[in-house]
């Protein structure tokens, strides 16, 4: 880990960025498409519409997460939304996700935030043994429901 610095990504780490988010979609059973990716980060910094953390070690771009500003009526405080961690295959074990989760939970702080959420397949045993690890309770009191557009 010491040869790991984490870094806010801005559009000057635009094309390591995409390789890694890449990576990520196909991860999650999506068609690779570098093309669509670069416009959909490009737009997200651009318009500051989020926060991506970029983690490199040795100088190569490992892992990122990306954060999306969310809002609570009930507490009347920011929320972010942690959308996205991911660490290359080649990097993984090496401590980088505690990291990037660190520097996710530093913003938050920063922020004002009044907490940091996130939502992770139930078939991710990595991410599910990661997470309370690093302090996020479930929160088995909560169904997760989703209104899908067809398109």
């Amino acid at each position: 880990m010491s040869n790991t610095t984490i870094k806010r990504a801005t559009l000057e780490h635009l094309d390591p960025l995409v390789e890694l988010f890449d990576a990520y979609r196909v991860w999650y059973r999506k068609e690779s498409n570098k093309e669509a990716g670069k416009a959909f980060l490009k737009k997200r910094i651009e318009q500051n519409e989020s926060v991506i953390f970029l983690a490199f070690y040795l100088d190569e771009a490992v892992g990122f997460t990306q954060l999306y500003p969310l809002f609570s009526s009930t507490r009347m405080k920011r929320i972010w939304l942690l959308n996205d961690l991911f660490v290359s295959e080649n990097a993984r074990g090496k401590g980088i996700s505690k990291l990037l989760l660190n520097a996710a939970k530093d913003h938050t702080r920063q922020t004002g935030a009044c907490a940091l959420t996130l939502e992770t397949e139930k078939s991710n045993d990595i991410g599910n043994a990661l997470y309370p690890n690093q302090d996020f309770i479930l929160k088995e009191s909560h169904n997760f429901y989703e209104w899908e557009r067809n398109w």
